[in-house]
Order: structure tokens, then sequence, then C-alpha cells
């Protein structure tokens, strides 16, 4: 009678237990656990940013949202973050040849994403961490940040940067069996990492049957032209897909988890920041009085 009372008792537990824990996803929070959602946050949300584009023959046009999203959602399993909803608002005017490519004007780009961390931040987060999987965007987000000293914020925006140690190098050299130089678009190494994350959506037999070669069609060494891209990949693959599998994939995947839970830690972490920005907003205010 005494064993299955305690195992009732533990049963009823660990359901509680269960019941109080929260979604990390916004969009999946009910809103009266919104303020739990932030005091366990520490008032962190994630903003993962992928693109709607063609990856090759074989891999899904969400490749980079598809990325992100699963990589932010494995991560807060370990660190708790709020991870904002599907957001593929971003730079792809190369692909605009492609069918299923979303592309928005630059300015309505600008103007949405500051606008969504301001919404972001209206609802109590004061850092924002971007989550970047589109190899077209680094340029528009890093002048997206710099941008954000223009004017007076209340939240800190942080881009997080991957930075792989040597031994991973050395490792990702030894599983990598395309040619290093040539994987980029859709090549080995994004493949292998849809292949371990959603092996439902991808179409392997189709890898091969376009070229990711190089073109090579346009040479102006020290100058820089916007139809650079589509010069030299313009079946807007880059690499050999076909080459990938899922255990490269999950090497791949999981040093990329255990590297952003550690950025995720820092962020949640840092009280400096949000003070530095405030001192040089109001040495800005000063001078301008």
């Amino acid at each position: 009678m005494k064993t299955c009372l305690s195992l009732f008792v533990a049963l009823f537990l660990s359901i509680g237990a269960f019941a109080q824990e929260i979604p990390a996803r916004w969009d999946e929070l009910v809103a009266s656990d919104f303020p739990k959602a932030l005091e366990k946050s520490s008032k962190t949300c994630i903003l993962p940013i992928g693109i709607l584009e063609k990856h090759g023959p074989h891999s899904p046009i969400g490749t980079d949202l598809i990325h992100v999203r699963e990589w932010a959602a494995h991560a807060v399993k370990s660190e708790y973050a709020v991870v904002f909803p599907d957001y593929f608002y971003g730079q792809i005017n190369e692909a605009r040849h492609q069918p299923g490519t979303f592309s928005l004007p630059s300015d309505v780009i600008y103007k949405l994403l500051e606008a969504t961390c301001d919404e972001i931040a209206r609802n109590g987060f004061d850092k924002i961490v971007i989550l970047n999987g589109h190899g077209g965007n680094p340029e528009f987000l890093h002048f997206f940040m710099q941008s954000l000293l223009n004017k007076r914020h209340n939240y800190a925006v942080y881009l997080y940067s991957p930075e792989y140690d040597k031994d991973f190098e050395v490792a990702y050299r030894k599983m990598h069996k395309s040619p290093m130089d040539g994987d980029e678009h859709a090549g080995e190494s994004e493949t292998a990492t849809l292949m371990y994350y959603r092996p439902d959506l991808m179409r392997m037999d189709r890898a091969a049957t376009e070229s990711g070669a190089d073109q090579k069609r346009s040479d102006l060494p020290g100058l820089y032209t916007p139809i650079w891209w589509y010069s030299s990949f313009p079946n807007h693959y880059a690499g050999e897909g076909d080459k990938a599998t899922t255990a490269f994939g999950k090497f791949i995947t999981d040093h990329e988890i255990a590297s952003f839970i550690k950025a995720l830690k820092e962020v949640k972490a840092d009280t400096k920041t949000i003070p530095l920005q405030n001192e040089f907003y109001d040495r800005v205010d000063k001078l301008n009085k």
C-alpha cells in the first residue's frame, strides 16, 4: 500500500512539474505565462533570421529558416530563452531569378527589423539575440547593428557570430568529402545539416542534377559588383550536396548548438552592454544641447 501511495505521489509531482514548464516559442506561450517567460529567460529573446530562396535542386526553399529554427529550439532546451516566431525577411536580391524566392525592398527589411526589435522590447525583453542562418545577410545585419546607435534604444541587440575551435576544424576537415573552397550554398555542409535536422524534407536523389560549380564568368580584381554571385553560381547552388551525410550533419549541429548555448549564457549574464549604451546616448544628448 505504501509503495502504491509513493508511486502515486511521485506521479502527481512529476505531472505538476511538467505542467509548470512553459514553452520557449513566443507563439506557443499563453499570455498569462508571459511574465514567467520573461523572468526565466532573464528578459532574453532569440530572433532567428532565415530566408526563402532556392537551395539547389534538393534542399527546401526554407533551408536557412528551418536551420535557425531548429538550432534555436535545441539550444533553449538547455538554456531557456524565448524564441521569436519564423522570421524570413532578409537580403536576398541575388536569388530573385529563382522560383520561391521572397525578396523585399532594402528599406522595408531594415524598417521591419527595427520595428520588430522595438516591439520585442515593448513586450518586456531588453536583450535580443539575432541568430542568422543566411549567408547573404551579414553585411545587412552589421549595418543594422551599427545603425542602432543612431537613436536611443532601451534594449541591447547581440548578433551571434559562430566561432570554431581548432579541434572542431581538424575533425571537420577529416569528415568533409567535397572540395572545401567550393562548399557554400546548398553544398555538402549545409545539406548535411538539413539532413540531420529535417531528413523528411530532403530530395537527395536530385542533388547532382544541377551543377554547383563556380562558373567564373567575371574576373575584376579589387572590384565588387552586385552581380558577382550570379556570375559564379547562376543555378544558385554552390558545392556538391550529394556528398553530404547525416553523420556529418550531426557533427556540425552538435557543435553549433553547444557553441550557441555558451553565447546565450553570456548574453543572459551580461550587465555591461545596456549601461554602456546609455552612457553613450547621454553623451550624445549632452553634446546636442
